[in-house]
Protein backbone atom coordinates (compact mmCIF):
# COMPACT_ATOMS: atom_id res chain seq x y z
CA UNK A 1 0.00 0.00 0.00
CA UNK A 2 2.96 2.32 0.48
CA UNK A 3 3.58 2.12 -3.26
CA UNK A 4 0.01 3.22 -4.03
CA UNK A 5 0.23 6.13 -1.60
CA UNK A 6 3.56 7.29 -3.00
CA UNK A 7 2.39 7.01 -6.61
CA UNK A 8 -1.27 7.95 -6.14
CA UNK A 9 -1.01 11.03 -8.38
CA UNK A 10 0.51 9.01 -11.23
CA UNK A 11 -2.12 6.28 -10.93
CA UNK A 12 -5.00 8.78 -10.83
CA UNK A 13 -3.51 10.62 -13.82
CA UNK A 14 -3.29 7.33 -15.75
CA UNK A 15 -6.95 6.44 -15.26
CA UNK A 16 -8.08 10.05 -15.73
CA UNK A 17 -6.26 10.15 -19.06
CA UNK A 18 -7.89 6.90 -20.15
CA UNK A 19 -11.32 8.19 -19.12
CA UNK A 20 -10.91 11.51 -20.94
CA UNK A 21 -9.65 9.70 -24.03
CA UNK A 22 -12.67 7.38 -24.12
CA UNK A 23 -15.06 10.28 -23.45
CA UNK A 24 -13.57 12.27 -26.32
CA UNK A 25 -13.53 9.30 -28.70
CA UNK A 26 -17.08 8.09 -28.04
CA UNK A 27 -19.01 11.17 -26.89
CA UNK A 28 -17.38 14.48 -27.86
CA UNK A 29 -15.89 13.55 -31.22
CA UNK A 30 -17.10 10.06 -32.12
CA UNK A 31 -16.20 8.25 -35.30
CA UNK A 32 -18.36 9.32 -38.24
CA UNK A 33 -19.06 6.67 -40.85
CA UNK A 34 -19.19 7.64 -44.53
CA UNK A 35 -20.08 5.63 -47.63
CA UNK A 36 -21.59 2.86 -45.50
CA UNK A 37 -24.03 0.28 -46.95
CA UNK A 38 -27.79 1.14 -46.63
CA UNK A 39 -28.42 -1.66 -44.12
CA UNK A 40 -26.13 0.17 -41.63
CA UNK A 41 -28.60 3.08 -41.45
CA UNK A 42 -30.76 3.94 -38.48
CA UNK A 43 -33.92 1.75 -38.45
CA UNK A 44 -36.14 4.74 -39.27
CA UNK A 45 -34.13 5.61 -42.39
CA UNK A 46 -33.81 1.96 -43.30
CA UNK A 47 -37.66 1.60 -43.30
CA UNK A 48 -37.93 4.76 -45.39
CA UNK A 49 -35.50 3.25 -47.91
CA UNK A 50 -37.53 0.01 -48.06
CA UNK A 51 -40.80 1.99 -48.48
CA UNK A 52 -39.34 4.11 -51.29
CA UNK A 53 -38.07 1.05 -53.13
CA UNK A 54 -41.43 -0.72 -52.67
CA UNK A 55 -43.31 2.26 -54.14
CA UNK A 56 -40.84 2.45 -57.05
CA UNK A 57 -41.31 -1.25 -57.85
CA UNK A 58 -45.11 -1.02 -57.64
CA UNK A 59 -44.92 1.67 -60.30
CA UNK A 60 -42.19 0.28 -62.61
CA UNK A 61 -42.80 -3.45 -62.15
CA UNK A 62 -39.14 -3.89 -63.07
CA UNK A 63 -37.42 -6.49 -60.79
CA UNK A 64 -34.07 -4.98 -61.71
CA UNK A 65 -34.98 -1.86 -59.75
CA UNK A 66 -35.33 -3.96 -56.60
CA UNK A 67 -32.10 -5.86 -57.27
CA UNK A 68 -30.16 -2.65 -57.88
CA UNK A 69 -31.60 -0.95 -54.80
CA UNK A 70 -30.43 -3.69 -52.42
CA UNK A 71 -26.91 -4.25 -53.83
CA UNK A 72 -24.51 -4.54 -50.89
CA UNK A 73 -27.34 -5.20 -48.41
CA UNK A 74 -26.27 -8.03 -46.09
CA UNK A 75 -29.73 -9.64 -45.70
CA UNK A 76 -32.29 -7.59 -47.60
CA UNK A 77 -34.94 -10.34 -47.63
CA UNK A 78 -35.02 -10.59 -43.82
CA UNK A 79 -35.06 -6.82 -43.35
CA UNK A 80 -37.91 -6.37 -45.86
CA UNK A 81 -39.93 -9.06 -44.10
CA UNK A 82 -39.23 -7.46 -40.70
CA UNK A 83 -40.72 -4.20 -42.02
CA UNK A 84 -43.62 -6.13 -43.58
CA UNK A 85 -44.46 -7.85 -40.31
CA UNK A 86 -44.78 -4.49 -38.51
CA UNK A 87 -46.77 -2.68 -41.22
CA UNK A 88 -50.52 -2.14 -40.54
CA UNK A 89 -51.18 -1.18 -44.19
CA UNK A 90 -52.28 -4.20 -46.31
CA UNK A 91 -51.34 -2.43 -49.52
CA UNK A 92 -47.76 -1.79 -48.38
CA UNK A 93 -47.51 -5.34 -47.04
CA UNK A 94 -48.40 -6.61 -50.51
CA UNK A 95 -45.65 -4.47 -52.04
CA UNK A 96 -43.14 -5.74 -49.45
CA UNK A 97 -44.08 -9.32 -50.34
CA UNK A 98 -43.58 -8.61 -54.04
CA UNK A 99 -40.04 -7.36 -53.32
CA UNK A 100 -39.40 -10.37 -51.08
CA UNK A 101 -40.34 -12.71 -53.96
CA UNK A 102 -37.91 -10.87 -56.24
CA UNK A 103 -35.02 -11.20 -53.79
CA UNK A 104 -35.82 -14.48 -52.04
CA UNK A 105 -38.15 -16.33 -54.41
CA UNK A 106 -40.98 -16.38 -51.87
CA UNK A 107 -43.08 -13.97 -49.88
CA UNK A 108 -42.57 -13.07 -46.24
CA UNK A 109 -44.98 -15.70 -44.89
CA UNK A 110 -42.29 -18.29 -45.59
CA UNK A 111 -39.70 -16.30 -43.67
CA UNK A 112 -41.42 -16.98 -40.35
CA UNK A 113 -41.48 -13.29 -39.36
CA UNK A 114 -44.77 -12.34 -37.73
CA UNK A 115 -46.21 -9.04 -36.64
CA UNK A 116 -45.46 -8.20 -33.02
CA UNK A 117 -48.29 -8.50 -30.52
CA UNK A 118 -48.90 -5.69 -28.01
CA UNK A 119 -46.25 -5.68 -25.31
CA UNK A 120 -44.00 -8.06 -27.27
CA UNK A 121 -40.41 -7.00 -27.90
CA UNK A 122 -39.49 -7.35 -31.56
CA UNK A 123 -35.87 -8.28 -32.46
CA UNK A 124 -33.85 -5.20 -33.32
CA UNK A 125 -33.03 -4.54 -36.96
CA UNK A 126 -29.39 -4.64 -37.99
CA UNK A 127 -28.82 -0.90 -37.46
CA UNK A 128 -29.84 -1.10 -33.81
CA UNK A 129 -27.81 -4.27 -33.39
CA UNK A 130 -24.76 -2.35 -34.59
CA UNK A 131 -25.50 0.48 -32.17
CA UNK A 132 -25.87 -1.95 -29.28
CA UNK A 133 -22.72 -3.69 -30.39
CA UNK A 134 -20.79 -0.41 -30.18
CA UNK A 135 -22.02 0.09 -26.62
CA UNK A 136 -20.96 -3.42 -25.68
CA UNK A 137 -17.54 -2.86 -27.22
CA UNK A 138 -17.17 0.38 -25.25
CA UNK A 139 -18.01 -1.36 -21.98
CA UNK A 140 -15.62 -4.19 -22.83
CA UNK A 141 -12.80 -1.71 -23.53
CA UNK A 142 -13.45 0.06 -20.23
CA UNK A 143 -13.39 -3.26 -18.39
CA UNK A 144 -10.12 -4.26 -20.08
CA UNK A 145 -8.53 -0.92 -19.20
CA UNK A 146 -9.59 -1.20 -15.56
CA UNK A 147 -8.26 -4.76 -15.30
CA UNK A 148 -5.05 -3.72 -17.06
CA UNK A 149 -4.60 -0.77 -14.69
CA UNK A 150 -5.01 -2.93 -11.60
CA UNK A 151 -2.68 -5.51 -13.16
CA UNK A 152 0.04 -2.89 -13.65
CA UNK A 153 -0.34 -1.67 -10.07
CA UNK A 154 -0.18 -5.26 -8.78
CA UNK A 155 2.95 -6.08 -10.77
CA UNK A 156 4.70 -2.89 -9.65
CA UNK A 157 3.79 -3.56 -6.02
CA UNK A 158 4.98 -7.15 -6.33
CA UNK A 159 8.27 -6.04 -7.87
CA UNK A 160 8.72 -3.41 -5.16
CA UNK A 161 8.05 -6.06 -2.50
CA UNK A 162 10.61 -8.43 -4.01
CA UNK A 163 13.18 -5.65 -4.19
CA UNK A 164 12.52 -4.75 -0.56
CA UNK A 165 12.94 -8.39 0.48
CA UNK A 166 16.09 -9.01 -1.53
CA UNK A 167 17.83 -5.70 -0.79
CA UNK A 168 19.88 -3.73 -3.34
CA UNK A 169 20.17 -5.50 -6.70
CA UNK A 170 23.94 -4.93 -6.82
CA UNK A 171 24.50 -7.25 -3.88
CA UNK A 172 25.47 -10.90 -4.16
CA UNK A 173 25.50 -13.33 -1.24
CA UNK A 174 27.06 -12.15 1.98
CA UNK A 175 30.52 -13.46 2.93
CA UNK A 176 30.16 -16.66 4.91
CA UNK A 177 33.00 -16.14 7.40
CA UNK A 178 34.89 -13.32 9.04
CA UNK A 179 37.52 -11.37 7.11
CA UNK A 180 41.24 -11.93 7.05
CA UNK A 181 42.62 -8.65 8.36
CA UNK A 182 45.84 -7.05 9.52
CA UNK A 183 44.00 -6.18 12.72
CA UNK A 184 41.99 -8.21 15.23
CA UNK A 185 38.64 -6.50 14.73
CA UNK A 186 34.95 -7.23 14.40
CA UNK A 187 33.43 -6.48 11.02
CA UNK A 188 30.00 -6.45 9.40
CA UNK A 189 29.66 -8.47 6.16
CA UNK A 190 28.41 -6.39 3.24
CA UNK A 191 28.64 -8.18 -0.10
CA UNK A 192 30.50 -10.64 -2.28
CA UNK A 193 31.41 -9.85 -5.90
CA UNK A 194 32.74 -12.47 -8.35
CA UNK A 195 34.77 -11.44 -11.40
CA UNK A 196 35.82 -13.62 -14.32
CA UNK A 197 38.48 -12.93 -16.92
CA UNK A 198 38.94 -15.02 -20.06
CA UNK A 199 41.56 -14.59 -22.74
CA UNK A 200 40.47 -12.01 -25.30
CA UNK A 201 38.51 -9.83 -22.90
CA UNK A 202 40.75 -6.83 -23.45
CA UNK A 203 38.33 -4.40 -21.76
CA UNK A 204 38.22 -6.38 -18.51
CA UNK A 205 37.56 -3.84 -15.76
CA UNK A 206 34.99 -4.87 -13.14
CA UNK A 207 33.99 -2.37 -10.47
CA UNK A 208 31.36 -2.66 -7.74
CA UNK A 209 29.68 -0.18 -5.45
CA UNK A 210 29.88 -1.05 -1.75
CA UNK A 211 26.77 -0.17 0.24
CA UNK A 212 25.34 -1.10 3.61
CA UNK A 213 21.94 -2.73 4.06
CA UNK A 214 20.31 0.73 4.15
CA UNK A 215 21.70 1.54 0.70
CA UNK A 216 24.24 4.07 2.00
CA UNK A 217 27.31 4.38 -0.20
CA UNK A 218 30.50 3.32 1.58
CA UNK A 219 32.99 2.96 -1.25
CA UNK A 220 33.96 0.94 -4.32
CA UNK A 221 36.14 -2.00 -5.21
CA UNK A 222 37.19 -3.69 -8.40
CA UNK A 223 39.76 -5.42 -10.57
CA UNK A 224 41.19 -4.63 -13.98
CA UNK A 225 44.13 -5.28 -16.29
CA UNK A 226 47.40 -3.82 -15.00
CA UNK A 227 49.88 -5.00 -17.63
CA UNK A 228 50.15 -7.14 -20.74
CA UNK A 229 53.21 -8.44 -22.60
CA UNK A 230 53.96 -9.03 -26.24
CA UNK A 231 52.45 -7.23 -29.18
CA UNK A 232 49.75 -9.75 -29.94
CA UNK A 233 46.07 -8.95 -30.06
CA UNK A 234 44.17 -9.99 -27.95
CA UNK A 235 46.28 -8.84 -25.02
CA UNK A 236 48.49 -11.27 -23.17
CA UNK A 237 47.59 -10.17 -19.63
CA UNK A 238 50.42 -10.75 -17.21
CA UNK A 239 49.12 -8.74 -14.21
CA UNK A 240 45.86 -7.52 -12.71
CA UNK A 241 45.30 -4.70 -10.26
CA UNK A 242 42.73 -5.10 -7.49
CA UNK A 243 41.70 -1.94 -5.67
CA UNK A 244 39.57 -0.57 -2.86
CA UNK A 245 38.21 2.97 -2.45
CA UNK A 246 36.80 4.05 0.90
CA UNK A 247 34.78 7.26 1.13
CA UNK A 248 36.22 7.72 4.63
CA UNK A 249 39.80 7.49 3.36
CA UNK A 250 41.58 9.73 0.88
CA UNK A 251 43.65 6.82 -0.43
CA UNK A 252 42.73 4.10 -2.90
CA UNK A 253 44.46 0.91 -1.83
CA UNK A 254 45.77 -1.12 -4.77
CA UNK A 255 47.61 -4.42 -5.10
CA UNK A 256 49.01 -5.94 -8.27
CA UNK A 257 48.41 -9.63 -8.86
CA UNK A 258 51.25 -10.88 -11.08
CA UNK A 259 51.85 -13.98 -13.12
CA UNK A 260 54.78 -16.20 -12.15
CA UNK A 261 56.87 -14.72 -14.97
CA UNK A 262 56.06 -11.09 -14.06
CA UNK A 263 56.64 -11.60 -10.34
CA UNK A 264 60.16 -12.94 -10.84
CA UNK A 265 61.09 -10.53 -13.64
CA UNK A 266 62.85 -7.65 -11.85
CA UNK A 267 62.37 -5.15 -14.65
CA UNK A 268 58.65 -5.85 -15.01
CA UNK A 269 58.19 -5.91 -11.26
CA UNK A 270 59.89 -2.51 -10.93
CA UNK A 271 57.68 -1.12 -13.71
CA UNK A 272 54.52 -2.19 -11.88
CA UNK A 273 55.71 -1.14 -8.38
CA UNK A 274 54.12 2.36 -8.53
CA UNK A 275 50.72 0.80 -9.13
CA UNK A 276 50.67 -1.12 -5.87
CA UNK A 277 52.10 -3.88 -3.74
CA UNK A 278 53.02 -6.93 -5.86
CA UNK A 279 51.36 -10.27 -5.13
CA UNK A 280 52.15 -13.61 -6.78
CA UNK A 281 49.02 -15.13 -8.33
CA UNK A 282 48.20 -18.52 -6.77
CA UNK A 283 44.93 -20.41 -6.56
CA UNK A 284 43.10 -20.00 -3.22
CA UNK A 285 45.37 -17.06 -2.34
CA UNK A 286 43.50 -14.41 -0.32
CA UNK A 287 44.66 -10.83 -0.91
CA UNK A 288 43.75 -8.35 1.81
CA UNK A 289 42.96 -4.71 1.10
CA UNK A 290 42.13 -2.56 4.09
CA UNK A 291 41.20 1.09 4.61
CA UNK A 292 39.91 3.17 7.49
CA UNK A 293 36.43 1.63 7.42
CA UNK A 294 36.45 -1.22 4.91
CA UNK A 295 38.10 -4.60 4.36
CA UNK A 296 38.27 -6.51 1.08
CA UNK A 297 39.36 -10.14 0.84
CA UNK A 298 40.14 -10.92 -2.80
CA UNK A 299 40.31 -14.69 -3.15
CA UNK A 300 41.69 -16.23 -6.35
CA UNK A 301 39.23 -19.02 -7.04
CA UNK A 302 40.71 -20.36 -10.26
CA UNK A 303 43.44 -19.47 -12.73
CA UNK A 304 45.05 -20.95 -15.78
CA UNK A 305 48.07 -19.79 -17.75
CA UNK A 306 48.12 -19.57 -21.52
CA UNK A 307 50.34 -21.99 -23.38
CA UNK A 308 52.22 -21.98 -26.65
CA UNK A 309 53.59 -19.17 -28.75
CA UNK A 310 56.83 -17.26 -28.34
CA UNK A 311 56.06 -15.92 -24.85
CA UNK A 312 57.73 -17.37 -21.74
CA UNK A 313 55.87 -20.08 -19.80
CA UNK A 314 53.42 -18.95 -17.11
CA UNK A 315 53.65 -15.40 -18.38
CA UNK A 316 50.02 -14.62 -19.26
CA UNK A 317 46.59 -15.73 -18.11
CA UNK A 318 44.14 -17.82 -20.11
CA UNK A 319 41.45 -17.62 -17.41
CA UNK A 320 41.31 -15.89 -14.04
CA UNK A 321 38.46 -16.01 -11.51
CA UNK A 322 38.51 -13.93 -8.34
CA UNK A 323 35.94 -13.10 -5.68
CA UNK A 324 35.92 -9.83 -3.74
CA UNK A 325 34.29 -10.05 -0.30
CA UNK A 326 33.56 -6.79 1.50
CA UNK A 327 33.21 -6.02 5.21
CA UNK A 328 32.70 -2.81 7.14
CA UNK A 329 34.63 -2.27 10.33
CA UNK A 330 32.53 -1.55 13.39
CA UNK A 331 32.50 2.19 13.92
CA UNK A 332 33.45 2.82 10.32
CA UNK A 333 29.93 2.68 8.87
CA UNK A 334 29.26 6.32 9.60
CA UNK A 335 32.65 7.66 10.57
CA UNK A 336 33.79 10.98 9.16
CA UNK A 337 36.76 10.86 6.75
CA UNK A 338 40.08 11.02 8.61
CA UNK A 339 41.54 13.52 6.18
CA UNK A 340 43.97 15.18 8.60
CA UNK A 341 45.32 11.83 9.77
CA UNK A 342 46.02 10.74 6.21
CA UNK A 343 47.66 14.07 5.37
CA UNK A 344 49.96 13.71 8.41
CA UNK A 345 50.80 10.21 7.32
CA UNK A 346 51.72 11.37 3.81
CA UNK A 347 53.85 14.22 5.18
CA UNK A 348 55.75 11.82 7.41
CA UNK A 349 56.37 9.62 4.39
Amino acid sequence: MDFIRKNLIAIVALFAGLGVGLLYAYMINPVEWTNVPPDWMDPTYKKAFVDTTANLYSYSKNPQDVTNAFIGWSNAYADICAVEAQSPDPGMRARYNEMARVLGGQDCSAAGVTAPTPGETQPLPSGEEAEGGNGAITLLLLLILVVLGFGIVYVLMKRRSVMDDEGPSTYYDMPESGPISDEDINAVPLARFPSNYTYGRDNFDDSHSIENTNGDFLGECGIGIAESIGADSPKNVTAFEVWLFDKNDIRTVTKVIMSDHAYFDDALKAKLAPKGEPVLARENEVIVLETAALIINAEIKEMKYGEGGALPPQSYFETFTIELSAWAKHGGLSAEPDVQGRVDELLEY
